[in-house]
């Protein structure tokens, strides 16, 4: 089915359905080849059948996002997904790919909570806390920008300093709170600190990075 040999596929699925006609695996792998096929109502039907007899098959759940979304539909990937993790919860690739659904769809706050479920339960992994910090920014707002800046400069701090992407998105942070808003002398030096430490991290990182 990955190289598209389709007939293939189908005389293999037809020997395993003989050889295992109880089978539920076999029972997925012939609805996948209908998804393959293009025949988004039989494939539905058939992964629908599969939950009737078990409800707590992930791949099928997960299956039947991947149908959804390849017709284009994805407010019905959003419904399947949400659905989904009422029952599996610590799916992180779940939550992910909700997350990067509701992006696609600039439906940013519903993203942040999504971003905030991926780091409440996998605190260590970078990569969350920058996506979240890339969501807040987009919302714009002064508490977003600050918060924003906290996941930026965690996930510098996880990465040892050698993320680009949040060296750049600390130095933008400070050029739009500056820019969007007047702070006392304080608070303007306290950020300029920052901008500098910013600029000279993201130069030397660019700098080392295209050696």
């Amino acid at each position: 089915m990955d190289c598209q040999s389709l007939d293939v596929a189908k005389d293999c699925v037809n020997v395993l359905q003989k050889k295992f006609p109880e089978s539920k695996r076999v029972g997925r792998l012939e609805a996948m080849l209908l998804e393959a096929k293009g025949s988004w109502g039989e494939a539905e039907k058939a992964y629908s059948s599969l939950l009737e007899d078990n409800p707590f098959d992930q791949v099928v759940h997960k299956r039947r996002v991947a149908l959804v979304k390849a017709q284009g539909n994805l407010s019905g990937a959003i419904d399947f997904l949400n659905k989904y993790l009422e029952t599996f919860m610590a799916d992180h690739d779940a939550w992910r790919e909700l997350a990067e659904i509701y992006i696609s769809l600039q439906m940013y706050k519903q993203a942040a909570f999504c971003y905030e479920e991926l780091i409440l339960s996998q605190p260590t992994v970078p990569l969350y806390h920058l996506a979240y910090a890339d969501v807040l920014y987009t919302l714009g707002g002064i508490e977003n920008l600050l918060t924003a800046k906290k996941y930026y400069s965690i996930t510098i701090d996880l990465t040892g300093g050698k993320n680009t992407r949040a060296l750049f998105g600390n130095l933008s942070v400070h050029v739009s709170y500056c820019t969007a808003f007047k702070r006392t002398k304080q608070g303007r030096q306290g950020q300029s600190r920052l901008a500098i430490f910013g600029v000279s991290s993201f130069g030397e990182r660019v700098q080392a990075e295209s050696f």
